[in-house]
C-alpha cells in the first residue's frame, strides 16, 4: 500500500492544561482488579511508530518500563492486519470474497467481532455504511498505485454487489458467508477503529493506565494526561483539513476518549483536474457528494467513531447532524468542517470545543441545519 498523504483532518494530541472554558467529560469505567496495577507516570514516554495498514501507527506509553507491552501491541496489530487486508496472501476477508456465492469461511475469534460491528453500522445508519462496499472500492481503488476512474457502466454493475443484508453471520461457528458471487467485504471503515479499541484493551491488561494510541488519526487518548492536571484531561487539537499535520483548527479536553475524523483529503484520486476522494457512497457506487470537508467523532471507543464518521460523512450536514444530536445520551459527539471553512458541533461538546480565531474558520449559522 502506498502511504496515504496527510493532508486531511487528522488530530493533534498536545500535553496543556484544559482550557478555563471547557468542561471535564467523564471516564470509562475502571480497568477490572484482575488487571496488573499501573506502574508510575513518567513525563517522557516509551513510544514506537511504525508503517501499516496503509498508514503510520503511533503508540505511545506513558508508565514506567513498558517496552516489551509496546512491542507486543504492535504484534498484535501486524497479526491482526494481515488477517482483515484485502489483496494480502493470508487475508481471512480475502477468502471470503473469493468464497463468495459458493460457502461461508470461518474467520478468527478476534476478527469475528469487527465484522458484527461492521453489520451493526451497516444496519444502524440508513445506508450510509455498508460492509459489502468491497466491489466498489476495489473497482476505484483509490489509495494504490492503480486508482482509476471507471466507467459508469462498471460502476453501475458493481453497485448492485454492495447489499450487507447479503452477508451472513453465523455466532456459533464464526463463519461469514456472502450469499452473491462478486459480493466483496472492506472492513476499511471500522478495522482501524476497532484495533485501537483492543490495543487499549491489551495495555489495560498489562499494567498500562495513561497512552496515546493513534492508528493513521485514530486516536485514543487514555487515562490522565501526565501534565498531572486537576481535571485530567488531555487537551486534543483538531487539525486543519487545508495544512500541514499539526496545525490545529480549535480543540477540546478529553480522557478515556477516541477521536476519529474522516475527510476528503485523506486519501484520493485527481484526474483531469478533478479530485475524487476514497470516501465512497455505497448507493451510488461514487465519492460522496456534498459540502463536507471532514468530521470527527469523539466517543468512548473507537469501533463507535470509526464507524460513526464514515456514517455520517455520507449523510452530509444537516442529516449528519440531526444523527449524531441524537446520540448525544450515548457520549457521542461530532465537529463538522465544511468546504466553505464554516465549523459545526454538535450540541454535547459546545460548551468543551474552542475554535481558534486565528485560523480563517468561523462557527456556521444554526439556520444552516434547519
Amino acid at each position: 500500500m502506498k502511504l496515504r498523504k496527510w493532508v486531511q483532518l487528522g488530530l493533534v494530541v498536545v500535553l496543556l492544561a484544559p482550557l478555563a472554558a471547557c468542561g471535564s467529560q467523564s471516564s470509562k469505567k475502571a480497568a477490572s482488579s484482575s488487571r496488573p496495577k499501573p506502574t508510575k507516570v513518567v513525563q517522557t514516554p516509551t513510544e514506537d511508530t511504525q508503517f501499516m495498514m496503509g498508514t503510520v501507527v503511533t503508540l505511545r506509553v506513558y508508565n514506567k518500563s513498558k517496552d516489551a507491552v509496546v512491542a507486543g501491541a504492535f504484534k498484535l496489530l501486524k497479526h491482526e492486519a494481515k488477517l482483515v487486508t484485502v489483496n494480502q496472501k493470508g487475508s481471512e476477508i480475502d477468502k471470503v470474497n473469493a468464497a463468495a456465492g459458493k460457502h461461508p469461511v470461518v474467520v478468527s475469534k478476534s476478527i469475528y467481532p469487527m465484522l458484527k460491528a461492521a453489520y451493526y453500522y451497516s444496519q444502524n445508519s440508513d445506508e450510509s455504511f455498508d460492509m459489502a462496499i468491497g466491489s466498489i472500492t476495489q473497482l476505484w481503488r483509490i489509495g494504490f498505485s492503480d486508482a482509476r476512474v471507471p466507467s459508469k457502466s462498471e460502476i453501475a454493475t458493481n453497485v448492485k454487489l454492495v447489499d450487507y443484508t447479503k452477508v451472513k453471520l453465523n455466532d456459533k461457528k464464526h463463519s461469514v458467508y456472502l450469499e452473491k458471487k462478486g459480493m466483496k467485504l472492506d472492513l476499511g471503515g471500522i478495522a482501524k477503529g476497532y484495533m485501537t479499541d483492543q490495543v487499549r484493551t491489551y495495555f489495560l491488561n498489562h499494567g498500562v493506565s495513561t497512552a496515546i494510541i493513534d492508528l493513521g488519526g485514530n486516536i485514543f487518548v487514555m487515562g490522565n494526561s501526565p501534565k498531572g492536571t486537576k481535571s485530567g484531561n488531555w487537551t486534543v487539537g483538531i487539525q486543519d483539513p487545508k495544512r500541514s499535520r499539526g496545525t490545529a483548527i480549535g480543540s477540546l479536553p478529553a480522557k478515556n476518549k477516541s477521536i476519529v475524523t474522516s475527510g476528503i483529503y485523506e486519501r484520493y484520486l485527481k484526474k483531469n483536474g478533478k479530485i475524487y476522494s476514497h470516501l465512497m457512497d455505497p448507493k451510488t457506487g461514487a465519492p460522496y457528494q456534498n459540502n463536507l470537508m471532514g468530521v470527527s467523532i469523539i466517543s468512548k471507543t473507537s469501533t463507535d467513531g470509526d464507524g460513526l464518521s464514515t456514517a455520517t460523512f455520507d449523510k452530509g450536514l444537516k442529516a449528519g447532524m440531526k444523527y449524531i444530536n441524537g446520540k448525544a445520551n450515548k457520549g457521542i459527539g461530532a465537529i463538522f468542517v465544511t468546504k466553505d471553512k464554516k465549523v459545526y458541533v454538535s450540541n454535547n461538546l459546545k460548551k468543551q470545543f474552542t475554535l481558534f480565531g486565528d485560523t480563517g474558520y468561523k462557527y456556521g449559522s444554526v439556520s444552516d441545519l434547519k
